[in-house]
């Protein structure tokens, strides 16, 4: 059974035991296979990540050694395992196999934690589909609860790992920005005001976080402080990308210019879904 976890370090452990490597390369291809576990992964897109558009000419023996190495790597995670008979072992070849014009890595039923956050993810958007923001929020923390860090943290990524660790990221964005509009709808804007304050700080750009904050300092009776956030954003974005904040914002400054008492109401969907912005 082979575990893997992206959300943070890159961890791979087979029959308890890990089989991440310490070249960089070598994690490189480990870190391709952990993102498509069970799928094949083209010889292409190993030399592609590997060497860009330079791969020398000894590229593919070169990709076969640093397989070999990984299989080694899973041999020795097989032989620390008690014995259970011979049979029940799968070989490493299994494990890492050569398939069509690539490899795949087997897990045999093990825990892959993106597999998690997107179940997670997907019960928390049925929940909210349902009205069922309690559900939902509970839902969303539990995916995020996955993430240790930045995803493949300790990975130094090329092509192809940096476009996988960004779709990553913006996963993980959207599912925060519906787990804080989760909470909002339950009314728990004071208790968000310090995250989304944060949020806004780590993210100056986001207008769905700076939409959700501007909602929770409203709910909050601080107003004043809303549109101040507001105005802020507009100045910032005007003067470092010479935009104006979207119609949607713009309608969500005033509608708490002119007190809607829509805002207040937790449940109620704001108009043109300004809690949503980031969705």
């Amino acid at each position: 059974m082979t575990d893997i976890s992206v959300l943070g370090s890159l961890t791979v452990t087979h029959s308890g035991r890990s089989i991440v490597p310490t070249a960089a390369k070598p994690r490189k291809v480990l870190a391709l296979l952990a993102l498509r576990p069970d799928q094949s992964v083209s010889v292409s897109a190993f030399l592609e990540e590997l060497w860009e558009q330079r791969p020398p000419r000894s590229a593919l023996t070169t990709l076969q050694t640093y397989i070999l190495r990984l299989r080694n790597l899973i041999d020795a995670a097989e032989q620390g395992r008690p014995a259970r008979g011979a049979a029940s072992r799968p070989q490493s070849r299994e494990v890492l196999a050569t398939w069509g014009s690539g490899y795949l890595l087997s897990t045999h039923g093990g825990r892959i934690d993106i597999n998690d956050f997107e179940e997670f993810g997907a019960a928390g958007h049925r929940a909210m589909a349902a009205a069922d923001y309690r559900t939902a929020s509970s839902c969303f923390r539990r995916a995020l609860a996955l993430w240790r860090d930045e995803a493949l943290v300790d990975v130094q990524a090329g092509p192809l790992l940096s476009m996988a660790i960004r779709h990553l990221e913006e996963q993980r964005l959207s599912v925060l920005s519906r787990r804080v509009e989760a909470d909002l709808r339950l009314g728990r804007h004071h208790e968000l005001l310090s995250d989304l304050a944060s949020l806004c700080a780590q993210y100056p750009f986001h207008e769905g976080f700076q939409a959700q904050y501007m909602l929770a300092l409203c709910r909050a009776g601080r107003r004043s402080d809303a549109l101040q956030t507001f105005q802020r954003l507009r100045s910032r974005i005007r003067e470092e990308l010479a935009m104006d904040p979207s119609p949607a914002l713009h309608r969500l400054q005033q509608a708490i210019l002119n007190g809607d008492a829509g805002l207040d109401l937790p449940e109620q969907p704001l108009p043109e879904s300004a809690l949503r912005l980031a969705s």
